[in-house]
């Protein structure tokens, strides 16, 4: 049988290729052989390391004496914080005001309206189930914090957007601070706000709109710059003016990713308002983080259940707002469903039944403890052959974990700049490299280079069986329809639980450490690398495929020798998503017990150590760019936005 290649571009691509790789390689050594006698092994030496405690105390302790007093405070962000508290308190007390049959009856109106029949029905017993679960109350608070923050991350990501989408030069600058945004785990952005506006609701909205604008504001300008030049020559014929242009031609052009903006925005919101709980925003979070913290699984799973039926209604009624199906089951208009959630919220008051029925509660917390006790003492450990829960944790920590952090922190310091401006360059440019490799830099300079480390060597392990997983889930699911099928909504369904929820069954089986911080991670990171993969496999170009089966390839040539070279770029993807999915994950893995960074983040916050926590943010904000150069191809930015 003929040798089977895969087609190129250009002859002679591959060798061109391999030697500016050798070439950029042998660069990097002959850099590295003039600098050797200079530098010295071991870890960051301490003389290039910047204290940052005392400046930071310093600033934290001012921030705190003038908060009262200065008029930076009292005229700006007082009247912030003013206006955020107010804003939730009204939406909060229209909710309780509604009462539950209100609120469920609004839900299911407004679901049926946007959405058709079917998710209506869901949305009533998603907040049926709310309430049954006994989290009616710290549910409200969630949502009337979720409705304020979303309004605000709209508002905000929508005229960011605006002006991208319109000014070249704007869009070149917001696109590298948007990149940045992007890439950095939630917890990252807890600290600073916390800093200025101090513990409480305002913090928390305030850290939830910096953390779900992004998304909206890339897709606003990415909808208003893909707008046909067709339609937009034919409207300015007309003699349409830059406004009329705008309104009639280019936002109705780029309804699609304005949707889609609002749907990523809400679900991105929803995920910080959890995480939010850490620093006073209550609610289903707080309820959550109080039970992790006390190792009550039953608790913590009857606050987390609300949780994803929130995150599985607000991202189906959303996903599905635009559709044409739902467009067509708009039966009832909106003054209709105002009248009737009117209706229902009276009837609701005159029977004096606005709170949820104690009555009508279950409680499920005693018998998934019970449930939890019963794997304690058969899955945990003792297993026969196998061994337990605990001795899986307990192999992979010492097998996997300690010795992949005992060899980064053994490596010299400057073999570890070394390896990541190779890869950093091998994938992109040196532009790309440069930054990877102060990012790094800094964080040795900041003084946390070992805990940094034990940080990266649980991103790594866990990046390593997420793509074991991922890769070969993903391959299959390309191959197999049936399968792809029956996988797309586990893969929904997990794809909008908020970072949170992932921590209560890792800690159920695995107790604490980091081990279940690594689980909870591979499990939040996997469906998108399983998605990309897929994707990325079944969008090879079937002339391609027919010329392989033409020439007699086999199934596994096919996929080995035309699909996987050919999806390269989607690969690429999967590892990019999948670092940075996993490096969110294991950085709230410091509240079970996961180290490093997580938990210097968690003690600032908890403490009121604000330089150690600042100091571990930033050092966050530094391992996350990183680990974003390092695994990001050339010319994918655009890609990333969509």
């Amino acid at each position: 049988m003929a040798t089977l290649t895969v087609p190129t571009s250009r002859a002679g691509a591959p060798s061109l290729l391999k030697s500016r790789t050798a070439g950029k390689l042998l660069l990097l050594a002959l850099v590295t052989a003039v600098l050797l006698p200079l530098l010295h092994g071991g870890p960051w030496p301490h003389n290039l390391t910047v204290s940052l405690d005392k400046p930071l105390t310093g600033a934290s302790d001012w921030v705190i004496d003038h908060r009262d007093s200065h008029p930076l405070f009292l005229y700006f962000f007082g009247y912030i914080s003013y206006a955020v508290v107010l804003s939730v308190r009204a939406v909060y007390v229209t909710l309780l005001a509604a009462g539950w049959a209100g609120v469920t009856a609004l839900g299911a109106l407004v679901a049926w309206r946007l959405a058709g029949v079917r998710l209506a029905a869901g949305t009533a017993l998603a907040f049926l189930a709310c309430g049954a679960l006994g989290m009616w109350v710290p549910t409200m608070q969630t949502l009337a914090l979720m409705v304020v923050a979303v309004l605000v991350s709209v508002a905000v990501g929508a005229v960011l957007g605006l002006g991208a989408g319109l000014s070249d030069r704007l869009d070149r600058a917001l696109r590298p601070v948007l990149d940045t945004m992007q890439v950095l785990p939630a917890f990252a952005y807890l600290l600073p706000v916390v800093l200025v506006f101090g513990i409480g609701v305002p913090a928390a909205v305030l850290a939830t709109v910096v953390y779900a604008a992004p998304p909206m504001a890339r897709l606003t300008a990415l909808g208003l710059r893909g707008a046909d030049p067709e339609v937009l020559e034919a409207v300015e014929s007309l003699g349409a003016t830059r406004r009329q242009r705008l309104l009639t031609a280019r936002i109705p052009l780029a309804r699609g990713e304005l949707l889609l903006g609002l749907n990523q925005t809400i679900m991105m919101a929803l995920s910080m308002a959890v995480i939010a709980s850490v620093i006073g925003a209550g609610g289903l979070g707080d309820r959550v983080y109080q039970a992790l913290a006390s190792v009550d699984v039953g608790q913590a799973l009857a606050a987390g259940i609300p949780i994803v039926l929130l995150a599985v209604v607000l991202d189906r009624v959303t996903a599905a707002a635009g559709s044409a199906e739902a467009g067509r089951s708009r039966t009832i208009g909106w003054p209709y469903a105002l009248a009737a959630t009117v209706a229902v919220a009276l009837a609701t008051r005159l029977l004096g039944s606005l709170n949820w029925p104690s009555g009508w509660s279950v409680d499920i917390a005693e018998p998934v403890n019970r449930a939890v006790d019963w794997m304690t003492g058969h899955l945990y450990s003792g297993v026969p052959v196998v061994g337990g829960t605990a001795d899986w944790a307990g192999h992979f920590t010492t097998w996997i974990l300690d010795p992949v952090r005992s060899g980064l922190q053994w490596l010299p310091w400057w073999s570890v700049l070394l390896i990541v401006a190779a890869l950093a360059w091998l994938i992109g440019t040196w532009r790309t490299a440069l930054t990877a490799v102060l990012a790094m830099a800094a964080i040795g300079v900041l003084g946390v280079w070992e805990p940094a480390l034990d940080t990266l060597s649980q991103v790594l392990a866990a990046v390593a069986v997420t793509l074991l997983l991922g890769f070969a889930t993903g391959i299959a699911a390309a191959r197999s329809d049936r399968l792809e099928r029956a996988l797309r909504p586990v893969l929904d369904v997990f794809q909008t639980m908020p970072q949170f929820v992932y921590l209560i069954p890792v800690v159920a089986l695995f107790g604490v450490g980091r081990a279940p911080a690594v689980a909870a991670a591979v499990v939040y990171a996997l469906p998108a690398v399983v998605r990309i993969t897929a994707q990325g496999l079944r969008q090879v170009d079937p002339a391609a495929l027919e010329s392989a089966r033409s020439l007699g390839a086999t199934g596994r040539q096919q996929l080995w020798q035309v699909q996987l070279p050919l999806a390269r770029r989607s690969l690429l993807l999967a590892v990019n998503q999948g670092v940075v999915l996993v490096l969110a994950v294991v950085i709230i893995g410091g509240l079970v017990g996961g180290g490093a960074l997580g938990y210097n983040v968690a003690f600032g916050l908890a403490q009121g150590d604000l330089a150690t926590g600042l100091v571990a943010g930033a050092a966050i904000v530094c391992l996350g760019l990183m680990l974003d150069r390092v695994t990001q191809p050339t010319g994918r930015r655009t890609e990333k936005g969509a």
